[in-house]
């Protein structure tokens, strides 16, 4: 059985993820949730899950604190569902180590399969949070832009994140090779499978894929 610990401070959002834990064959929860601080490092000692799903800001912990807890518990995947955050703070969770990373917006479904994919060490990330990131710093980004972006759960790794950010600059293949420390075969094998998950034929799409009917106008070079 896989076992899932969930920490969260909201109550109503512990009870929502129990109920989609248990529609899941296979999988079974805890015995104790985490409404406190406090609690989680003792937990993920005593339960030794094979899932944690957290809001770890809801708890008072840190981006840091959560690096630390990624790092001691090792054999735990960590699947961050909370708030927006800024653009700093999101690359900085995303850097971490989780294994998912989603929004509290984030339907039924996207949650489930992020589940599914953070138990195969799969890295999930609701489709917002990739489209915020890979946008252009010259973007103006406010609500009703954040608002506008798909949800749609999006299964890449680390490495394409990192091409999508290097693309999302104007980078070559080359450049993003020598940043990356690549070989430019192995950039353009990655751009070639980011544009097959992402349903994409070129450079640009990369960039907007979560953006349905160009609504990310963008000023900047993208090749």
């Amino acid at each position: 059985m896989i076992k899932v610990l969930i920490a969260d401070k909201n109550f109503l959002t512990r009870v929502g993820l129990e109920l989609l834990v248990g529609e899941l064959k296979g999988f079974e929860l805890a015995p104790i949730v985490c409404g406190e601080k406090e609690d989680l490092e003792n937990q993920l000692g005593l339960s030794k899950p094979n899932l944690l799903i957290t809001d770890f800001a809801s708890l008072g912990i840190t981006i840091d604190e959560l690096k630390t807890f990624i790092r001691k518990f090792p054999r735990t995947k960590f699947l961050v569902i909370t708030e927006m955050l800024n653009k700093k703070d999101l690359s900085k969770v995303l850097e971490c180590g989780v294994t998912g990373f989603l929004l509290k917006d984030c339907d039924k479904s996207e949650i489930l399969e992020a589940i599914n994919s953070s138990i195969k060490g799969e890295k999930f990330i609701c489709g917002k949070i990739v489209s915020f990131l890979t946008a252009s710093s010259e973007i103006l980004i406010n609500n009703s832009f954040i608002k506008s972006l798909g949800c749609d759960g999006i299964p890449v790794t680390e490495r394409e994140i990192d091409i999508i950010r290097g693309i999302a600059e104007g980078l070559s293949n080359k450049l993003i090779a020598d940043k990356l420390k690549l070989s430019t075969h192995t950039v353009n094998t990655h751009r070639k499978n980011i544009m097959s998950k992402l349903g994409v034929n070129n450079t640009a799409g990369i960039v907007m894929f979560a953006v349905k009917n160009r609504l990310l106008e963008t000023n900047f070079d993208l090749f």
